[in-house]
């Protein structure tokens, strides 16, 4: 029998089994392989609503277990009724997609689900040649969706089953409203739609309204909070101070994997030349790098050949980085929820981990809004001043070096900055918000007369 709403928010009962769910042998047999045990809270609250047919929204975080979540009832259907551009994922990063994609390949992968990505950045030729071949599962940032139904010849949705709009409320944050818009008008009404978001803002209330009918609404953890298996530090130091107190940290934790977190690219870029120059095996990850670069940069750091991965915002959401043991914040995060994106890379599925926040004299007020909105003070993390004080004239000298490195980075690619005005500008919102921060007006060029 379905549980109510009611019933399927109380968390006291043991879990449900994926087989007491409903779910068919070929989804039970993908997730046998790929280590999936026993559904997390969002999945067994979702399952029996989505394998009824209902529309979904849920608000729940990264980390939770969304992506199986929406995916499996989507495969369950395919199973049913196997044909071609049957569900479209629209996410709002190019990393989230590709991420998205690999899922429901390895949950589909008994049943030889065929999933393409659509993305910025990458050419629309062999898209388009991809797209003619029909696959089930799209997976795709909203621009570039847009651009090939209206640009391509041949391409239509007019048959598909299920929408799913992932990251809801970053999906609108970074402009991609309009484009929403106009794929709701060109597919059809009849059909399943998931809307999942890490939190409820007016924005997304609107979109809801406009795209689902009838949802189940699922909430896990409505207030933003951080796992109780995350041990949460904070490092109190003046801004001067803060490269060597990083490298004072990256020694103490040598043996960890370790996400440092900064605010810009160029300290991204900065921070991995200063560690990577004082034998830490440390990669960037930002939206500067194409997308090779950043897949690339991923991939090294999953397998574990680097052990450090200095990423900005672009890495805090959606990316399942498996075993992350710390995450450093080198600038604290303006925005709480970013803070509790960030520290989410670690801590995961019940393992422990630990987070370590610096903080100079200028960040003391965002510190404590952060406690507030977690509901807990952050513990001091204790440094010996003598190691620092040793460590000091190297990663002075580690940083000089880092600066040149990247002015005649600059010198070498002075023709790189125009070749991305020109057209280019709309294609690459799905880049990350590094470059242009989610949600902040990208500055016009005035190409007035000399």
């Amino acid at each position: 029998m379905m549980p109510s709403p009611d019933q399927a928010s109380t968390s006291a009962a043991p879990p449900p089994s994926f087989k007491s769910l409903g779910l068919i042998d070929p989804l039970l047999e993908a997730l046998e392989q790929i280590k999936f045990k026993t559904p997390t809270e969002i999945q067994s609250q979702v399952l029996p609503h989505a394998l009824d047919g209902r529309d979904i929204i849920g608000v729940a975080e990264t980390g939770s277990g969304k992506t199986a979540a929406f995916a499996l009832p989507i495969l369950q259907k395919l199973w049913e009724e196997p044909k071609g551009l049957f569900a479209c994922v629209l996410a709002p990063t190019r990393e989230l997609a590709y991420q998205i994609s690999q899922q429901f390949e390895s949950l589909g992968s008994a049943m030889g689900v065929r999933c393409l990505v659509l993305v910025g950045g990458v050419d629309k030729m062999p898209q388009a040649v991809a797209l003619a071949k029909r696959p089930h599962v799209i997976v795709a940032t909203p621009g570039r969706l847009n651009d090939h139904l209206q640009n391509t010849k041949g391409f239509s949705l007019r048959g598909l089953k299920f929408l799913v709009l992932d990251e809801a409320d970053r999906l609108l944050d970074m402009d991609f409203g309009p484009d929403i818009d106009q794929i709701l008008k060109v597919i059809p009404t009849e059909r399943t739609t998931y809307l999942f978001s890490a939190t409820m803002t007016t924005k997304v209330a609107k979109l809801q309204r406009a795209s689902l009918s009838n949802p189940v609404r699922v909430e896990v953890s409505s207030k933003y909070q951080t796992v109780s298996t995350l041990l949460q530090y904070y490092l109190f130091i003046p801004l001067v101070e803060k490269d060597v107190h990083l490298i004072y940290l990256a020694n103490a934790l040598a043996s960890n994997s370790i996400i440092i977190f900064t605010r810009t690219v160029h300290d991204a870029q900065r921070l991995s030349i200063i560690l990577r120059t004082l034998g830490f095996p440390a990669v960037p990850l930002h939206g500067k790098l194409s997308q090779s670069q950043r897949l690339g940069a991923l991939n090294k750091f999953k397998t574990g050949g680097r052990k450090i991965l200095v990423a900005t915002d672009v890495a805090s959401r959606g990316l399942d980085l498996p075993s992350v043991d710390v995450v450093i914040n080198f600038d604290i995060p303006t925005h709480s929820k970013d803070y509790i994106h960030r520290v989410g890379r670690t801590a995961r599925a019940g393992r422990s981990g630990k987070s370590i926040t610096i903080v100079t004299q200028y960040d003391v007020e965002l510190i404590q809004r952060i406690e507030n909105v977690i509901g807990k003070k952050m513990d001091m993390w204790a440094t010996d001043k003598e190691e620092v004080a040793l460590l000091r004239e190297r990663v002075d000298e580690a940083a000089r070096i880092a600066i040149n490195e990247l002015k005649e980075e600059e010198k070498a690619g002075g023709g790189r900055k125009r070749r991305r005005d020109g057209g280019g500008h709309k294609d690459d919102r799905d880049r990350d918000d590094d470059v242009v921060e989610a949600g902040m007006p990208t500055k016009k060029k005035f190409k007035g007369k000399r």
